[in-house]
């Protein structure tokens, strides 16, 4: 399937996406709760996502259906609490203030922790 009359299907556009972005596989499957081999079909094109969870690939990656299907690169300069993105889990709550703040050298996050909870070292990428 091309986009636009490119040769780029969803799938390669999504792996520049995700590369741009500076993710794993892993690490954007872990974001979406989804799995890495879901991640790997979807840009392998063996997959097609529903839209719901392209929508939401999408927003972790910085980006959006409009702006995925458009040829323009208008970079989002200023972020508002709606465009935080929020993961739960086991007394903890990480927010990603920028949500395309992967392929800075800078990622801000707030973190929090129940009383008593740890997290395992995360390591910049």
């Amino acid at each position: 399937m091309a986009i636009d009359g490119n040769t780029h299907t969803i799938g390669s556009k999504l792996r520049d996406l995700r590369l741009k972005n500076g993710l794993t596989q892993e690490e954007l499957a872990d974001r979406a709760e989804l799995s890495k081999g879901f991640i790997s079909q979807l840009e392998n094109d063996l997959t097609s996502p529903s839209i719901a969870t392209l929508i939401d690939i999408l927003q972790l990656l910085g980006s959006s259906l409009r702006e995925f299907f458009s040829d323009s690169d208008d970079s989002q300069l200023t972020f508002t609490q709606e465009d935080y993105f929020r993961k739960e889990s086991d007394g903890t709550v990480v927010t990603w203030i920028v949500p395309t703040a992967q392929k800075n050298a800078l990622e801000p996050i707030i973190l929090e922790l129940d009383a008593g909870v740890s997290t395992d070292p995360d390591y910049p990428h």
